[in-house]
């Protein structure tokens, strides 16, 4: 018996190991997804060709996006009817339609998929949203016009930016208690988690800032100042940020200063300044860290940065404010 277990658990750990490189191979279509706000649709490109595959009618505004962890599903967030729609990522159609809340921000899905947690401004307040019953099971308040939303990868913290009083809000998520309120730079915007989970990025708008929170006891323990030749203060806009998987560095949207920030993550020196469209905003990177896909929302395209390069190669047509970039790699 105890050979047969041997022969069976290699052979049961190879079985598993091709169905789940079959798995990945299936949901990394290498796609990107582009949300425009004016337009109402989602439109989708060939992530080799970077041609438009699909336009996908989409719902009122729609903005900020996130697949499932299993990347069979894209949900997007609806700014002016208070819902979500769901996207079957292979046949590009909506497949179902999620009432949430008018005055729906961003939003973070949990670890699991389960649920789905978002900002509301009208409400000021974080709602958790449960997938499964389509119920809100939590609404915690917090600073007016919250917007960034992100759930650590153990779904155990939620963190919650509030834009008036510059706050970041750490939440308990199993309690629902508010454990802590940091004080960030002017109009604190979107979150990047160094992928070590040991500092939290917030990028603040009106402070032409990103401040650094050390997760250990949240505490803000750098902030890192833009000033591209060129533009006053008021033009330089940080909001949408991303991290190499490594976690050495970091593109910061600069918005209406028109360029992305790459920055050392350890010495958070800016190394280089990107020219891309008109207020660069959501940013998206391929897995393997090569190309930086960033929305411009007033030249109505996309950038495509070649990061090796440190320069974007390619401008693409992405309807009326392109808002947020999602890659299903």
């Amino acid at each position: 018996m105890k050979m047969n277990q041997q022969k069976f658990l290699p052979m049961c750990a190879l079985v598993l190991a091709m169905c789940g490189a079959a798995s990945a191979s299936a949901k990394a279509t290498g796609e990107v997804f582009i949300s425009s706000e004016k337009d109402n649709v989602v439109t989708v490109l060939d992530g080799k060709t970077q041609k438009q595959v699909a336009s996908i009618k989409a719902c009122k505004r729609p903005r900020h996006m996130q697949l499932t962890p299993d990347h069979q599903k894209l949900y997007v967030g609806c700014g002016d009817d208070g819902t979500a729609v769901v996207i079957d990522v292979a046949s590009k159609k909506v497949t179902e339609k999620v009432k949430l809340e008018e005055g729906v921000e961003i939003f973070d899905l949990s670890p699991d998929g389960k649920m789905l947690y978002f900002s509301n401004e009208d409400t000021a307040s974080v709602v958790g949203f449960d997938l499964v019953s389509k119920k809100v099971t939590i609404q915690i308040k917090v600073g007016e016009e919250p917007e960034g939303v992100l759930i650590t990868p153990d779904g155990k913290t939620l963190y919650v930016t509030s834009e008036v009083a510059s706050l970041v809000h750490v939440i308990d998520v199993a309690s629902g208690k508010i454990l802590k309120n940091v004080e960030v730079a002017k109009r604190p915007r979107r979150f990047a988690l160094t992928p070590d989970g040991k500092e939290l990025w917030v990028s603040c708008e009106m402070g032409s800032a990103v401040s650094v929170i050390r997760t250990s006891d949240h505490t803000v323990v750098d902030t890192i100042k833009f000033q591209p030749k060129g533009f006053r203060a008021d033009e330089v806009t940080p909001v949408g940020m991303i991290m190499t998987s490594d976690g050495k560095t970091a593109f910061v949207s600069l918005g209406r200063a028109n360029h992305v920030a790459v920055v050392d993550v350890a010495s958070r020196a800016v190394n280089n300044l990107i020219l891309v469209g008109k207020r660069a905003w959501g940013l998206a990177l391929t897995r393997d860290n090569s190309t930086l896909y960033v929305a411009n929302g007033m030249s109505d395209d996309v950038s495509v940065v070649d990061v090796a390069k440190g320069r974007a190669v390619k401008t693409i047509k992405a309807g009326r404010v392109p808002h947020s970039v999602v890659i299903d790699d």
